[in-house]
């Protein structure tokens, strides 16, 4: 059934969901405004032209949607402005990576452990429960991914105890708190709305048509950096290529209703290009603190 992807109201038709958009832009209601120059067009539509141009943008089988939705806003004409940035990182790009991550990371695995709590589905619990090992615990012969971003600090010339106590800013705190506002939602959403920014280190997006990919690849055989920012990227690189298809995989199995966990999926999204922004102030504020 169609839904505003504003205020998530169902309605019976995309005209129906056309006349309720149109009506709130009219009266200029925030919300509807900006998904639509968001996500549509700046410019006003006819109400024929809206609808179309709305049932066309959520038309599509779940898991193929959410990977072209994926690329279109992180990796397409204008990719996202931190992976521009990963091309060719500074210390300050790596460290900003470092201090917001570990926020996001503890956050992750939170809503992880509330998706394995939720659900009745065996093949979600054990997945999510070597997605958590993988992320924030590790093993004896593997570091955990929340080790080794720390790991990587360091060798940039921070200090852990510096890295742990510093606070997140306030883009970071603000896509964590949309994150656990999505999390109070059904557990298939909050699986779809966590796992799809996986797809952020998947290589194989340049086959769906991704520009560029995370990082410069070159950067895993460059002397340039040091070895634990090398383990890091790689781990990425090499361990999640097909990690976030498999979780949209479950997704799709279990979604009963899909247009709401597209628009869910779109929430997390506008969450994720916040947060990553706010890797790129922290590195803009730590380039300031060495001039100064």
């Amino acid at each position: 059934m169609p839904i505003c992807p504003a205020c998530e109201i169902k309605l019976d038709s995309w005209r129906s969901v056309t006349d309720h958009m149109s009506e709130r832009a009219q009266r200029s209601d925030p919300a509807h405004v900006m998904w639509l120059n968001r996500n549509l067009s700046l410019r006003e539509m006819t109400k024929e032209e809206l609808e179309e141009r709305l049932e066309a943008f959520f038309s599509g089988n779940l898991k193929p949607w959410i990977i072209s939705r994926f690329i279109e806003k992180f990796y397409g004409e204008k990719p996202h402005p931190f992976m521009v940035a990963m091309q060719n990182p500074s210390r300050e790009v790596l460290l900003g990576y470092v201090i917001e991550h570990q926020h996001f990371l503890v956050n992750w695995v939170r809503i992880l452990s509330k998706i394995v709590y939720e659900t009745e589905e065996l093949p979600v619990i054990r997945y999510e429960l070597e997605n958590i090992t993988t992320e924030f615990v590790g093993t004896e012969s593997s570091p955990a991914h929340y080790e080794l971003l720390l790991r990587m600090g360091e060798s940039l010339g921070m200090k852990r105890e510096k890295i742990l106590s510093t606070p997140p800013l306030k883009g970071t705190v603000e896509a964590i708190n949309t994150w656990r506002k999505l999390s109070q939602r059904h557990w298939v959403e909050t699986m779809a709305a966590m796992h799809s920014l996986e797809l952020v280190a998947d290589k194989n997006l340049r086959r769906y048509g991704a520009r560029i990919h995370y990082f410069n690849e070159r950067i895993l055989d460059s002397q340039d950096f040091p070895e634990a920012v090398k383990n890091f990227l790689r781990e990425g690189y090499e361990v999640d290529q097909y990690h976030a298809e498999e979780a949209l995989d479950l997704v799709e199995r279990y979604a009963v209703d899909q247009e709401r966990v597209k628009v869910t999926v779109l929430k997390s999204f506008d969450a994720f290009s916040k947060y990553l922004l706010s890797r790129l102030e922290r590195a803009w504020l730590l380039e300031a603190e060495v001039i100064a």
